[in-house]
């Protein structure tokens, strides 16, 4: 079996076990925010997501770090030179204990000049939105002081380790929602403090295990001022793709309350978490993938990094499609049944979130071979660029006095237009066959779509009431995409594959 045969089986197991433990949290998370928000109410669910929102503003600081560390492990490890490997663990500690400085010098006073001043908020809440603040820093910082050795995970492709710490997350967090619906204190503040000690025990976990299976994930003194320099300028460029991303959703919350409060927030943050639970099985398996992405360019295998961008942009589209297509059919009834009480505007919040994320399914590899190459000055400026319009453009439409829902209708637009860039981009950077994504990956999902959505469109709607009627959409909604995605889908080679890798799994 060849090296790339066996990369591929690796991915397909690492893939497999993230998704098992994604189905675990999943249902876990779903019951938590039921719990959560039925405990805090619409306001103060809707105060800890915009005051979160306003920390997450600094991974404009962290967040082109974080990539920088990210990519110069994964790559150190393809080129296998392991002397520089243990230099870029070291100097990548280094780096983020100063960034934390910096990030709480600067989000402190940012965030309660904020929360005094601009924040849309019942003014006996501020003491508590203030004290979220203090808590919801703190769990940044920890999230912060523990990149590199998240990064080494990945890197490693140990994702039996990530699993398991993961299904740890889930549960302290549904610990958490129980323990505060008991609660008889400011159950915001308590949710806040606790959710910090969960980050602080997962992240222990990560770095006792990094400490113990990995041998460059121990501080040594290193004094490379040339690799700091490199990273720097990296995450230099890095910024504005990052700070694009982070204005736009951290930005949208923000704008969003500012316009039309925090209970339309809550509607935002309910969305999000739906969002965020289909979103996940298409973000474990790009971690299964990425590693390979970087350490196929760092080895020189142009080839094979192209053949698992096009493949991987198009199962993240249809492992996603899959899961969202009964959602968008069925959006109502499943926040209905759910939570208590559905706030205002988050059915339409949960539909545009899963288009959006659809489209954003297929540049996620794009993203990754881009920061492969290290190369990022001119992709940076132009693909950084146009996400930026998405704050001005959002506010000018919220101004005019358009529902909060544009905010999402905006990013799909800008979404859009940013693949077609990237791979414009890609094209000159790597040599990317650009019109061969469009025809086997761009116009195989869109076609994919188009066939899958007529069954659920013809029926759908004449089905009864209540559960029976939810079971059956849910029903014939995977089953239109499922064989539509292998009849016109897949090609030959992988639906042969794909059956019998069922076959064996059915015959276990």
């Amino acid at each position: 079996m060849d090296q790339n045969s066996r990369n591929t089986r690796r991915i397909a197991k690492n893939t497999l076990m993230l998704y098992v433990r994604m189905l675990v949290l999943m249902l876990v998370g779903l019951y938590t925010s039921r719990v959560v928000l039925s405990s805090l109410g619409e306001n103060d669910f809707g105060i800890y997501d915009v005051v979160g929102g306003v920390v997450a503003m600094f991974t404009i600081i962290s967040g082109s770090l974080n990539s920088a560390i990210t990519r110069f492990i994964t790559f150190e490890m393809g080129k296998g030179d392991e002397a520089r490997l243990d230099k870029v663990y070291s100097t990548a500690v280094l780096i983020q204990i100063a960034l934390s400085v910096i990030v709480v010098a600067l989000a402190e006073p940012v965030g309660l000049w904020f929360i005094e001043n601009k924040m849309t908020i019942d003014p006996e809440r501020i003491p508590a939105a203030v004290k979220v603040l203090h808590f919801s820093l703190a769990s940044f910082v920890i999230n912060l002081l523990s990149v590199p050795q998240m990064a080494s995970i990945t890197a490693h492709e140990k994702m039996s380790a990530y699993a398991y710490i993961g299904l740890l997350d889930g549960f302290l967090r549904l610990g958490v929602a129980f323990l505060i619906s008991c609660s008889s204190s400011d159950r915001l503040v308590m949710y806040a403090a606790l959710m910090m000690v969960s980050v602080l025990i997962v992240r222990s976990a990560y770095g006792l295990y990094c400490r113990k299976h990995f041998p460059e994930c121990r501080f040594r003194r290193v004094r490379d001022l040339s690799l700091i320099k490199e990273m720097f300028s990296f995450a230099g460029w890095n910024f504005i793709g990052v700070s694009s991303g982070v204005l736009r959703d951290q930005g949208g919350k923000i704008l969003i309350n500012l316009f039309a409060g925090t209970a339309v927030n809550a509607a935002r943050g309910v969305a999000m978490q739906l969002n965020g639970a289909v979103q996940g099985f298409v973000t474990n398996f790009m971690t299964a993938v990425n590693p390979q992405i970087t350490k196929s360019y760092a080895s020189g295998d142009h080839g094979y990094m192209s053949y698992l961008i096009s493949k991987s942009s198009r199962m993240s589209y249809y492992l996603l499609f899959i899961l969202a297509l009964p959602v968008l059919f069925n959006t109502e009834y499943i926040l209905d049944l759910w939570l208590k009480d559905v706030p205002e505007h988050s059915a339409l919040f949960v539909q545009l979130f899963l288009v959006y994320t659809l489209s954003e399914a297929l540049s996620t590899p794009l993203i990754t071979a881009q920061l492969a190459t290290g190369n990022i000055r001119n992709y940076q400026l132009v693909v950084g660029g146009l996400q930026l319009l998405n704050i001005p453009v959002s506010y000018v439409f919220l101004k005019m006095g358009a529902m909060p829902e544009v905010t999402v209708m905006v990013a799909i637009a800008i979404s859009q237009i940013c693949l077609f860039a990237r791979l414009y981009m890609l094209k000159g950077m790597i040599a990317l066959p650009s019109g061969e994504f469009l025809r086997k990956v761009y116009l195989n999902v869109v076609g994919v779509t188009g066939l899958s959505l007529i069954l659920p469109l013809a029926i759908c709607r004449f089905l009864p009431g209540g559960f029976p009627g939810f079971l059956a959409s849910v029903a014939i909604c995977i089953g239109s995409a499922g064989v539509s995605i292998l009849a016109a889908g897949l090609s030959r080679g992988e639906r042969s594959e794909l059956l019998s890798m069922l076959k064996k799994t059915f015959r276990r």
